[in-house]
């Protein structure tokens, strides 16, 4: 099984559904790739900070499926924020990686004390130009980071990864993100763990023979959000992908929806970054 793709701004084929790898080091996510990729996923997300770049590109290796066939996401760090740093940070990375291109590069936290990352942004451009890159964005960006540089250099991110799950529907967010064709990807989409017995989850569960977690993976997809769960256990990640066989009710959206807690527990991405 894999799943189907969603098609971006600048021509990607993004699955709807990919792993996460942190906080796994290099010889967990060596396996956990492989594992997850003979289960059928094709969208892995690492990045520079994760420190595991070298056990995803050995993954996607030892699987036997060919390189262009796995998208392949990174992260670059604000050391890199400017034109020419994030071309060191794309050539860390394709070394550590093990391969000859990146296939979704992103920022990984705006900075805005650094005040440099429309820098980074025209950098990611200027990649995405030469080819080095099928496609580029942003993670953690608010509304007023991606005006910023959407206004700045007229190139819109294909993707925008938030932290976003049932209790924090980041809407404004979300809708800054559709108004630029930008996909919004989930981290952490099935945390924290309580989420999971609440009663719309639970019931929506037990109406569609799923499992807590396959359901809020679902309504997350259901919203054209791409969720990327970490799990390195292979019936897990198998479970996390086995979850396009089943579609929830407007109702039961709803009733998900409605556990909405606000922003309040987000991390503020105007404050912390690295």
């Amino acid at each position: 099984m894999t799943a189907p793709t969603i098609t971006l701004p600048h021509g990607l084929e993004l699955p709807a559904l990919g792993l996460g790898t942190w906080p796994m080091d290099d010889a967990a996510a060596a396996v956990g790739v492989r594992t997850a990729i003979e289960a059928g996923y094709r969208l892995v997300d690492t990045a520079e900070n994760y420190r595991n770049e070298a056990g995803v590109g050995k993954g996607v290796r030892d699987s036997g499926v060919a390189r262009e066939d796995v998208v392949i996401t990174t992260k670059l760090n604000r050391r890199w924020h400017s034109v020419e740093g994030v071309r060191t940070a794309w050539e860390n990375s394709v070394r550590r990686l093990g391969v000859d291109y990146v296939d979704l590069f992103l920022i990984h936290w705006p900075n805005p004390d650094q005040g440099t990352y429309v820098q980074a942004w025209e950098g990611l451009a200027t990649l995405l130009d030469e080819g080095k890159v099928r496609a580029i964005g942003t993670s953690n960006f608010k509304p007023a980071h991606l005006e910023r540089i959407v206004a700045a250099t007229g190139v819109v991110p294909d993707v925008n990864q938030i932290n976003l799950n049932p209790y924090a529907l980041r809407s404004a967010s979300v809708a800054a993100n559709a108004e630029h064709g930008t996909v919004t990807e989930s981290w952490s989409p099935i945390k924290p763990a309580s989420v999971l017995a609440e009663e719309p989850v639970t019931a929506a569960a037990a109406a569609h023979g799923a499992t807590p977690a396959q359901v809020v993976l679902r309504w997350h997809t259901q919203h054209g959000y791409v969720p990327i769960p970490k799990s390195a256990n292979p019936a897990r990640q198998a479970e996390n992908l086995a979850v396009f066989g089943f579609t929830l009710t407007d109702a039961e959206v709803a009733a998900i929806d409605a556990l909405d807690r606000g922003e309040a527990h987000v991390t503020d991405s105007d404050s912390f970054g690295h």
